[in-house]
C-alpha cells in the first residue's frame, strides 16, 4: 500500500471551502485534469482516469456535519481517499487530502500524485477565494 497527503491553508471559511469541494456538479473545477465524476445514485459514481482512459465504479460520500468528503473504488478495491476542512480562524481554513492505493498498478507515482495533489489544491483555494482577493498579487 502507498499512500499521500497534502495540505493546505485557504483563505476561506470552513463551510465555504466544504462547499465548493462537495459539489458534485462542480468538482471538475478543482480535481486533476485528469479525473472527471459522474454522479449516479449517490453515493455510486463513476471516475473517469484519462491516463487509462478507464471508467471506474466508485463510492464518494459527503460528510457536512465533519468537513469531510471520502471516496473510494467499490469493486476491486484499488484505492480510498478523503478531504478533510478544518478551520484555523473564522476566515481561514485547512485542508488535508489523503489518497491510499492499494494496487500499485493504479498508483500512477509520487511525483504525479503530488502534482495532481498540489494542483488540485491551489484551484480549490482559487474557487473559495473572495472576488476581491482574486486581484490581490
Amino acid at each position: 500500500m502507498t499512500e499521500y497527503e497534502r495540505s493546505r491553508t485557504m483563505p476561506a471559511p470552513p463551510e465555504r471551502v466544504f462547499d465548493r469541494a462537495a459539489d458534485f456538479g462542480r468538482m471538475d473545477a478543482w480535481l486533476p485534469d485528469a479525473l472527471h465524476v459522474e454522479a449516479g445514485d449517490l453515493p455510486a459514481v463513476t471516475v473517469h482516469e484519462d491516463r487509462t482512459d478507464e471508467d471506474t465504479s466508485a463510492l464518494l460520500r459527503a460528510r457536512r456535519e465533519q468537513m469531510r468528503l471520502e471516496w473510494g473504488t467499490r469493486d476491486q478495491g484499488s484505492y480510498t481517499g478523503w478531504l478533510q476542512v478544518a478551520g484555523i480562524g473564522s476566515d481561514t481554513s485547512e485542508v488535508t487530502v489523503h489518497l491510499s492505493f492499494f494496487d500499485a498498478g493504479h498508483d500512477p507515482g509520487e511525483k504525479a500524485v503530488s502534482e495532481a495533489l498540489d494542483t488540485s489544491l491551489r484551484r480549490l483555494e482559487e474557487q473559495v477565494r473572495r472576488p476581491t482577493d482574486r486581484t490581490a498579487g
